[in-house]
């Protein structure tokens, strides 16, 4: 049986319109399949939607937040409920192409263990989004050592490697770098990005550069490297000015320049500064994982759950 997992936040004009389109798309197909909504703690009536939905297909299943967890939380959720062989990801919006599913789970019969599905075409964004994108999946390429330029969180796993993931007992896990990290054998799936239907998008440029920090400062340890690096440069251009001012003085020349020292002191002023915040923001994440808070609570659930 195929779970397909659908993280939900303010959604209720989609949610009908997800549990149709891809509940029919798997019918066609013949594929034995359970759809479960997860509600991310909405303020408008995405919970009654999905309620409905739940009554009206035996396919439907939906878990409700007590207050929004973000995201990730709600993968994860959505991973820890699903009762299928294996278990794909897509958006409530649509904007992931439904009838794609099926690609992706005729590649798991034939042994594909973890089906991504990556974009050729991001669609209608911003230059600004475009360019932190860019920069953020660049920064996770190199941490993780795979091309993540084009991933997404649409994807299919096999039940081995959705285990693996629910084994991770890390508060702020970045899924769609992790479901790449974790390996097994995998195949790619391409599609384009489609324009919402309804509503509007829940993610402004502000919320994605937010999430890029998080993620990044979850995942990978480089910006720490990149203070050490900074550092080091800093250090080299403060011992060529000295030694080219010990020289000056030698030659008995008038050492001048004091615009040049405040320029420099202002310069390496604010060098600490960013790396005191940078190390701040592992500190804080730390914090969080110390904690060892859940990384959700669930408060309704409705649907029948069925075993594959």
């Amino acid at each position: 049986m195929l779970s397909v997992v659908i993280p939900a936040f303010n959604e209720q004009e989609m949610v009908p319109a997800a549990a149709e389109q891809i509940d029919g798309v798997l019918l066609r197909a013949g594929i034995p399949h359970e759809l479960i909504f997860i509600d991310d703690g909405s303020r408008d009536a995405t919970w009654a939607e999905i309620r409905a939905e739940s009554e009206r297909r035996d396919t439907v299943r939906g878990v409700h937040f007590s207050r929004n967890f973000r995201k990730e939380a709600a993968i994860f959720a959505g991973l820890q409920a699903a009762d299928g062989d294996c278990v794909a990801v897509i958006d409530c919006d649509l904007q992931h192409p439904p009838e794609k599913l099926v690609e992706m789970y005729r590649l798991w019969e034939q042994g594909v263990e973890v089906v991504e599905g990556v974009k050729t075409d991001r669609g209608e964004e911003s230059l600004a989004h475009r360019v932190a994108a860019k920069t953020f999946y660049r920064l996770i390429s190199e941490a993780t050592h795979i091309d993540m330029t084009r991933a997404s969180d649409f994807k299919l796993l096999d039940r081995k490697a959705v285990n693996v993931l629910l084994s991770m007992r890390e508060k702020r896990a970045f899924f769609r770098a992790l479901s790449s990290w974790i390996g097994f054998r995998t195949a790619e799936v391409p599609y384009e990005v489609r324009e919402r239907a309804a509503g509007e998008s829940k993610w402004s440029t502000w919320l994605l550069i937010k999430y890029a920090l998080s993620n990044i400062t979850a995942f990978t340890s480089l910006p720490l490297h990149l203070i050490t690096g900074c550092g080091a440069a800093s250090f080299l251009a403060a011992l060529i000015v000295g030694i080219v001012s010990i020289v000056r003085l030698a030659m008995g020349r008038v050492v001048t320049g004091l615009t040049g020292a405040v320029i420099l002191l202002l310069f390496l002023s604010g060098l600490i500064m960013v790396g005191l915040g940078i190390i701040g923001y592992y500190l804080g994440n730390i914090y969080m994982e110390i904690q060892d808070r859940p990384r959700f609570i669930v408060s309704e659930t409705c649907g029948v759950r069925k075993k594959s």
